[in-house]
This record gives structure tokens, sequence and C-alpha cells, in this order.
């Protein structure tokens, strides 16, 4: 039934009909509390008796209000009058696209100025894990502020068209085609113009089937006319699935060239060779509307005559749109060297190598590159670009990532991220955990699917299949080594080059790059080396000062050749991790980051509870694990590059005091609860008395606490009464456990707490104030929670965090604790005692706090009222740099 002006709809005050389609009723209509305009779209109550459009119905609901873009149309509210059930949407002043493609095709301008704004929205729909299944010019309106999209929310396709019934097939060959194309009832779902083979077939529809439509209308726009037509529906369905449509330069021949690749693509039968996202075509879009002048698509006629010179121009363009499209130059071909700059996303920053996670690493194929990335509020996660494309796509699940590294097959990227070693398809998906890797330095894949990694920063290297199983170790440290780290495995899959050195300036001997095999029988030294190395095309790259440099090298026998020649002459290297920061393909391209050695450095920075900024502390410099003295007058941290020692900062007067000297890496600093001492760990070569704690006025000598050797401790934290030390304790990649040694008695360790799952972690714990229970993190669920238990007595154990999060420290009271999640958001919980046990109260969000940096992420003030948080800077972007051909250099 229709609505007259004036009915109530609850709150809703009818005003007049705006439309109708096959899925009800729309009308203008007056929210009376609000007094606002908005659209309300009524499915009639003979209809709701279908219960699969009342399915569909409440689909589009959902799938509307999950949704808030400026390009898509706002739910408002959804309600119930009797039988009746609508929707409540933003009112859209403007038309149609269909009524805007009546007048005939748009100009250039306003076309690509539209798709961007449609592709954005789509773009966000399916980042969301929405399909609109329906898309067609009477489902986009354009208004003042620019395209919206409508009606999401179609059900999916159930029924194919060899699947219909004689009376719907003999409908469906005589319909003639209708001027304001519909859904079809009771035949596959979506507008046959517009509709992607796959969905006329009956199969699940994805992003890509949208991508298809999408594909139909912009021809529509370039053209005035679809891309598909016929006298019937069969007809159609017929051209959908076998005929191309003519080029749109054939009907607008000065459209621009690249907007007939843009659309042939999109409009590929097979899902596969389609653009695989929204985001791929707004990013073509977005470059063809920045292109000072739009190159026609080319005419066919005669070739004309041109000289010289134009000849030369027309060969350097014809080079440079290779590379744009993809073309990769392979080495040995007569082809120039080919150099570009590569910007991060719009609105994105590559993470820098302050934020040990590095810039990016290119495929084997050489076809796309992987880097981790973060935005304003967000955490940084892992993001895919084809270098044939002008966009990049975050990879979900990946937040935290660190470290990525490509599958053999560029089909996958292996990453580290929430203390694990995980993997995820290049396509999407699920992100796959493999093992632990508390603090990792680097992985491998081999062809074999085998992956190397370091799942730490002190130790050796260990092996895993690509598929799972149980790690095993590779490399034994030996002489002074204290770590093995970055792994790269040759082309015959079973012999790799990695990096040993040692976290202590008392030793350089056996230090550098070794040349080992999986089975153990090859294991030696190479060369001197203080950073990690790659191998491709018969070249070892490596580092001299700030120039990256190639020399031949025999993969078989693991030997050096010839002589060493520059290819880049300056490129970043982190001497904190012992990497230079690029990356080679099998296929002779590289990407690097330009620069010059040194850390790029963080800043401890003071928040209050609501995330707004107080103030700095100190400058500028590479600050690990910030830990606040007992009064707040005072900061302990690790400070330095390559090799860190502990500061203390007094954060009343400003002043620096060094309290380490000793030439080794020191970290996970902690205060006494007098304020008197800093305990912190120690990597040394022999790894023998890994917990140390001096003074913090940096008097009197450093008193050691003796560990067996090989054994890896860390995060020391005094008990409130100062008669217990409790620390990280690890001895492999997994069972990381709490022990503690007794001050005032024999100083032995003792197991404190471990894991209930063996193959898990326990890292990041805190005393809380009255001595009673330890906050930690844990890796022993599969995700890294935080935790409390008792320190002494019945033990128990409550979570505190309900989403994946670390960095658990207390309130000076004891009466609340703070955590952070994997994405970099700071919560606080409530906490009370009562005898034997504690209740935890509901988390509450305070603010996101984005940071990137290495260590423990901040510290909270004793009455937590305000947090230091250590952030790594917003800085002016150092873009990546793509070079083809490189060979071709070296061979001058």
């Amino acid at each position: 039934m229709s609505l007259t002006p004036g009915t109530k709809l609850g709150p809703y005050e009818i005003v007049a009909p705006i439309g109708a389609g096959g899925m009800g009723e729309v009308y203008k209509a007056r929210d009376t509390r609000l007094d606002r305009e908005v659209a309300i779209k009524v499915l009639p109550s003979h209809l709701c008796k279908d219960a699969d459009l009342k399915q569909r119905f409440e689909r589009e609901a959902r799938a509307i209000s999950s949704l808030n873009h400026p390009h898509i149309c706002t739910l408002h509210d959804i309600g119930r009058e009797g039988e009746m059930e609508f929707l409540v949407l933003e009112y859209l002043e403007g038309e149609t696209l269909a009524a805007r493609l009546k007048k005939g095709p748009m100009p250039v301008a306003e076309l690509l100025k539209t798709a961007t704004q449609i592709a954005d929205g789509l773009d966000r729909a399916h980042r969301s894990g929405i399909v609109h299944r329906d898309l067609k010019p009477g489902n986009i309106v354009l208004t003042k502020g620019g395209a919206k999209l409508l009606d999401f929310g179609l059900a999916k396709p159930n029924v194919s068209v060899m699947g219909m019934s004689s009376s719907a097939m003999s409908a469906a060959a005589t319909m003639t085609s209708p001027a304001s194309p519909i859904t079809q009832e009771g035949m596959v779902v979506g507008t046959y113009q517009y509709m992607a083979p796959e969905q006329l077939e009956g199969k699940e529809a994805d992003p890509r089937s949208d991508i298809f439509s999408f594909g139909s209308v912009l021809y529509e726009m370039a053209t005035g006319k679809r891309a598909f037509d016929g006298k019937s529906s069969i007809s159609v369905m017929s051209a959908i699935l076998e005929k191309e449509p003519e080029p749109i330069s054939a009907t607008h021949p000065l459209a621009p060239a690249a907007l007939d690749h843009i659309v042939q693509r999109a409009l590929a039968k097979d899902p596969e060779e389609r653009w695989q996202s929204a985001g791929d075509i707004k990013g073509e879009l977005q470059w063809l509307s920045g292109q000072s002048h739009i190159a026609p698509a080319p005419l066919k006629s005669a070739p004309a005559k041109v000289n010289g010179l134009r000849i030369a121009a027309i060969a350097a363009a014809g080079m440079l749109l290779a590379f744009a499209a993809g073309w990769v130059v392979r080495p040995g071909t007569t082809m120039t060297v080919v150099r570009a700059v590569i910007t991060p996303p719009d609105k994105i920053n590559f993470d820098l190598k302050g934020d040990f996670a590095g810039p990016g690493v290119i495929s084997p194929d050489g076809q796309s590159i992987a880097f981790s990335a973060h935005g304003e509020n967000s955490f940084k996660a892992l993001w895919v670009r084809p270098l044939q494309s002008m966009s990049a796509q975050r990879l979900v699940g990946t937040e935290g990532c660190s470290f990525p590294f490509w599958s053999a097959d560029s089909k996958w990227i292996g990453f580290f991220a929430e203390g694990k070693l995980k993997k995820i398809a290049v396509s999407g998906g699920p992100a796959m955990t493999l093992a632990e890797a508390t603090n990792p330095r680097g992985g491998a894949w081999g062809k074999d699917d085998v992956i190397l990694y370091a799942p730490n920063f002190q130790g050796g290297l260990f092996r895993i299949s690509a598929r799972g199983g149980t790690p095993s170790a590779v490399t034994v440290l030996s002489g002074g080594q204290t770590t093995h780290r970055w792994p790269f495995f040759l082309p015959d899959g079973n012999s790799f080059l990695y990096l040993a050195t040692s976290h202590s300036a008392a030793t350089d001997s056996g230090l550098g790059i070794y040349f080992a095999t999986l089975d153990g029988k090859m294991n030696r030294l190479v060369m001197p080396s203080d950073t990690g190395v790659q191998y491709a095309n018969g070249y070892l790259f490596f580092h001299v000062g700030s120039a990256l440099m190639a020399q031949p090298f025999n993969a078989r026998k693991g030997e050096l050749q010839g002589e060493a020649a520059a290819v880049v002459d300056r490129v970043q290297h982190d001497a904190g991790v012992w990497r230079t920061l690029f990356s080679v393909s099998n296929i002779g391209s590289l990407i690097y980051q330009a620069g010059d050695s040194g850390s790029l450095g963080t800043e401890l920075t003071w928040m209050d509870r609501a995330g707004k900024k107080l103030g700095k502390v100190a400058d500028r410099e590479l600050y690990i694990d910030p830990r606040i003295s007992p009064d707040g007058n005072m900061l302990a941290v690790t400070r330095g590059d390559p090799l860190q020692d502990i500061w203390t900062i007094d954060l009343r007067r400003n002043v620096n005091t060094r309290l380490t000297f000793g030439g080794s890496t020191h970290l996970t600093p902690s205060w006494s609860p007098d304020g008197k001492y800093v305990a912190y760990s120690v990597g040394t070569a022999n790894r023998a008395g890994c917990l140390r704690y001096r003074a913090a006025d940096g008097g009197g000598e450093e008193i050691n606490i003796g560990e067996e050797r090989l054994v890896t401790c860390f995060s020391p934290q005094w008990s409130p009464d100062g008669r217990y030390l409790l620390y990280a304790r690890s001895t492999g990649p997994t069972g990381i456990s709490i022990y503690g040694v007794d001050l005032q008695g024999d100083k032995k360790p003792f197991l404190v707490q471990a894991p209930e799952n063996p193959t898990g972690n326990i890292f990041e714990l805190r005393f809380s104030p009255n001595g009673r229970w330890i906050v930690y993190s844990s890796t022993e669920s599969g995700a890294t929670q935080v935790y409390v238990t008792r320190f002494n007595g019945p033990k128990g154990r409550w979570q505190i965090s309900t989403t994946s999060a670390s960095f658990g420290t207390w309130r000076r009271d004891g009466k609340e604790l703070f955590f952070m999640d994997n994405l970099g958001a700071i919560y606080a919980v409530p906490i009370t005692e009562t005898g034997e046990t504690i209740h935890v109260g509901t988390p509450v969000r305070l603010f996101q706090a984005s940071v990137t940096a290495v260590g423990f992420a901040y510290d909270a003030a004793p009455d937590g009222k305000k947090f230091l948080v250590n952030i790594s800077p917003e800085q002016e972007q150092t873009s990546l740099v793509l070079v083809t051909n490189w060979l071709a250099e070296l061979k001058k």
C-alpha cells in the first residue's frame, strides 16, 4: 500500500513519495524529534510475510548500519509499525546517476571525479566485508557533496540461470529491456545489465563481482550507453557471458586511453583477471585525474614523421609507462637503468627504521612490495602494493607487524606480530600463527616451504615448516657471538646466509656473514660484516658506509669473487638492529630507503588520560623501555645506537646521567622500591650474569646477579619490600617463564610462574604496589593477553584484557591497572582485592597512543593521571626508491 502525506511511522511523518523498486517504496519524511528531513524505505506488509525478502531487508539494515563514509548513504534508524518494517536513511538532495546519464555521457573531468568517489565508497564497504551485489546507476545519487551509494544488502544469489523454472526462463526470454532496470523477483539477485558473469551462473558473489558492475557503470558514464544490452534478458546475459563491449574510444574518441584500460580490466570475464580491489581502481582514477594532460586513446591513422628528438622522447616515455604498468626490465637486456620514487598511501606513513619494522621488501618475482605502515590514528600493519597498481592494500590481521619477508613463490608473506611468527596470503585472508617469536630479528622462506627465523634478539636461528609444526634449532652460538639474525635463502633452498654478531664490544672475532646449510654440513664465515646481506642474480649485496655494494658471489660454493661495485650511493643503515634498508628481487629490481646511516629516534611524550600531549622529555633519541621511578621524579630508559646503555633523567631538572658503560647492550631498566638502584638486563659475550643493578646516581660498582650460560634474562622487577627480584627467563624460542631470586638469601633462581601452554611465553611483568600480585603478558592462549597472578600463596589467575594486549602496569595505589591493546590504545581497569582474590572491573579505553616504537611502549605516572609514551614521531617521509635493471649499470 502507498502511504499518504501526514502518515506517522513512530516519530517519522511522511511528507511525499520519492520512488519505488523491487525492495519497497521510498518516501521523504520528517523526523519530529530532531526536526530533520529523512528518507523512509518501507517493505510493505504483504511482502513482510516473504521470509526471503524480509531477510534481505534486515541484511540491508545491518550492512548499511556498519558503514560510515562520505560516499555511502547513512542509515539513521530502523523501525516497525504494525506489520510494516522500514529503514530511516539520510535524505539526499540530488539526482540518480541513471537520471544524469539520460542527458548523455559525462565529461572526462566530471566522470573521473564521480568515479573516484564511487570507488572510494565501494572500497570502504568491501573492507568492511560487505558486497553490494546490485551496483547500478539507479543506486548512485549525485549530491552537492559528491556521489552516494544506496541499497546495500541484497541476498546472496542462490539460483543460476540454468536452474530457472521453464516459466521463469520464458518470462526472461520475452522481457524487453526496461528503461530503468530493476532486480527481477524469483530469479538471480541483482540487475541483469550490470551483473558479473559469476552472478549469472549462480556462483558466490565477492568484491570482484561489484568491480565488474562498477566497470559497466563506468562504461555507461563514458559513452552514455550500457556496456551490455539487448532486446531481452537472455540476450543481455549472453552478451555479459560471451561478448566484449566495443572500446570507449569508438564512441568517445577524446576519452583517455588509460580509462579504456581501467574499464576493460574491470569487465574481465574471469574474476582473477579483474582489478582485485576497488581501492586499486580508485588509485588508478586518482592518478589519471592528476595528470596535467590526459592523452586520448590512440587513433588508427598513418604514422607521422618525427625527428630524432621526438623519437627519443617517445622512447623515454614508453619506458616509464612500461615501468608504471609493471613490465619489469630483466637483467641482460639493452634497456637502461630506471629509477622511480614510491610514496606511501594517502595519509599513511611508512614505518621507519627506528620502529624496528623497516620500510619494505620486494617480492622474489619483482612484481609487488610489502611494507609496514601506519596512519594518524591507526597502529602499524602490513600493506602490499603491486607495481602495476597505483595503490596499496592493507592486510587485515597484521597489526603490530615487523620484519616482513616473502615466500619463494611470491604468494605469501611471513611476518612477526604479538610475539609470534605468522604468515598471510598476499590476496588476504586470516593471518596464521606458526611459532613463538618474542623479540625477533628476521626470517626467510625457502622454496621447499621451510622458514628460517630468529625468534629472539639473542640466540640462534630456528627452522619450521610454513605449514606449521615444531621449531628446531639450526645454528648454535659460538665464541663471542650473542645473536644470529637476518637469514637469507640462496637459490638451492638448502644453503643460506646469516649475520652472526655480538651485543658486546669486547669481542670482534668470528663475527660477520656466514654461509650455512640446513643439513648442518656447512657453516663457515664468508666475510666480516656489521649488517645482514642479500643475494640476487649472482651478486651479494652489502653496505659499506652509506653505499650499497654488489659483489659477484658463487651461491653454490658460498664464495665471493671479483670486485665489489656501488649500486646505490646513499642508503640508510639501521645500526640498532644491524640491517641495511634495501630489498632485492630475482629479476633485476631492488628497492631501498635513501639517506644516511643512523637511527631516526623516538620521542618520550607526556599524554593525559584523554590522549592530549602535555610535553616532551629530553631530545629525540632511540629510546627503549622507559620506566618512571616510584616517586615520579626520575626516569630510567635504554638509549643509544647500536649498543644501548641505561640512562637516568631527572624529570624536574632535565638532567641526564649515564649508568652503564660496559660495551654491551643494556635493556629493560627497573627501579628499586626506594628509588636508589636500577636493575637491567645485559647482552654479554658469554651470557653469564645477564641481570645486574647499580646505584641510580651512577656511583658504586655494578652488582651481578648470576645465571648460567646461554640463558636469556630480561624485565627484572623488584618486589616492593626490596627482597626479591623477578625476571623473565628463556633458554630458547618458547617456554619463557617468570623466575625470581631472593636478594637476601642464596640468590638461586626459582620458578614463579610458567605458561600453562608449554609453547607459550610470559614477559613484561610488574609487581603490584603491595607485592601480592604480578601482572604479566602471555601468549599461552594463542593471542597475547594481560593476566594477574599471586606472587606467593594460592596461585589463581585472572585475565585482565579482553582483546589482544600487553604492557600491563599498576597505579601506585594498586586500584587500577593499565594495558595497551595491539592497535596502540591504552586502557584502564579498576582492581579491588578481597582476601586471596582480586576483582577485575571492565576495561575502559582511555586514548589511542599510536605507538610504533620498540620495547615497553609507555609507563604510567604513579597517580595514573598521565602517561609517558614512547612515540616514533611523524617526520618528513623518506620515500622508497625503486631501481630496475641495476645489473646493466654494473656492467658499464
